[in-house]
Formats: structure tokens, sequence, C-alpha cells
């Protein structure tokens, strides 16, 4: 079975099994069990390039473009997508321990008030010359958007890691 995007038919489809895996079901009616669905460009591009592969790595299907898919499918992949990526938005940085490394930095995001360790400096990524990405000691992504938005207080505590 195939669905038409508007753009022509997709020649695959996608739905969950019993237990709630994601399955896709390839045009020879074929069924592959998704291992994740992933952005190829989360930050620059996050419409663009989408790549579903299964549990041995193997890509399944390319989609260039979210937009173009159907609302069905669309909703499916942007369910997948959010479950697997979270990246907090950083509004406002509160408190940065000390010059010294490692530091402790209390921030507001849009997901609240939290505290994190940044190892060092170069854990605090320029995107390009208004964003940046911030890797907390344990892994975790925090992103800011555009920096020209923080308040003054808080360009002030970033300044020194960008």
């Amino acid at each position: 079975m195939t669905e038409d995007n508007g753009r022509g038919n997709l020649d695959w489809r996608l739905h969950h099994d019993a237990l709630g895996g994601l399955v896709l079901t390839d045009a020879l009616g074929r069924a592959h069990p998704v291992a994740e669905v992933v952005r190829a460009f989360p930050l620059s591009m996050p419409r663009r390039g989408v790549s579903i592969v299964d549990v041995g790595g193997k890509e399944l299907a390319w989609i260039e473009d979210l937009d173009e898919l159907p609302a069905a499918v669309r909703q499916v992949i942007e369910e997948q997508l959010a479950e697997r990526e979270f990246v907090p938005v950083i509004r406002r940085v509160l408190w940065v321990s000390a010059v010294v490394e490692p530091s402790e930095w209390e921030v507001e995001t849009d997901r609240g008030r939290t505290r994190f360790l940044l190892n060092n400096e170069d854990d605090v990524h320029p995107l390009d010359e208004c964003s940046a990405l911030i890797t907390d000691a344990h892994g975790v992504r925090y992103l800011i958007p555009d920096t020209r938005q923080l308040d003054a207080a808080s360009r002030r505590r970033l300044e020194r890691f960008l």
C-alpha cells in the first residue's frame, strides 16, 4: 500500500506493532522493525533530511522534507523524533560558579530551572554568530537559539565561553 504525499506516492508505510514498536513496511510488503528516526541536520535544518533506520543501522527510508509527507505519516515521525530528542532551550543564564573548570551552571530553560556541570569551555559550541549549543558533563545538550534574545546579565555570563 502506498500513501499519496501530494508530490507522488510513498513506497513504504509506517505502523506500530502489537508491542508499540514502529515498523516500516516496504513496497514489497516486507516489514522492518525501526530502531530510530534521526535528523541529519537537527539544528540547522530540522524539517529536512530525516532518516529511518533499522535495528542493524541500515537506512530504510530517507525523507527529504517532513512537510511533504502525508499528515498521518508526518505525525508518527515527529512523535518518534520528540521521544529521541531532548534539547532544552536556555532562556536565562542565572549563575556560573567560577572561571575555573569544571564550572557549575544554573539556567532557566523552556522546561524549567536546572543546574548542570560544564567540564570545560570547549563544551560550549557556537553554531553560528547568534546561537550556541552547550553540552553538560552528562551529555545533555542545551540550545541557545539566539544569544541576542538573552537578558544582559545572561549574555555577560555567557560571553567568556563563546
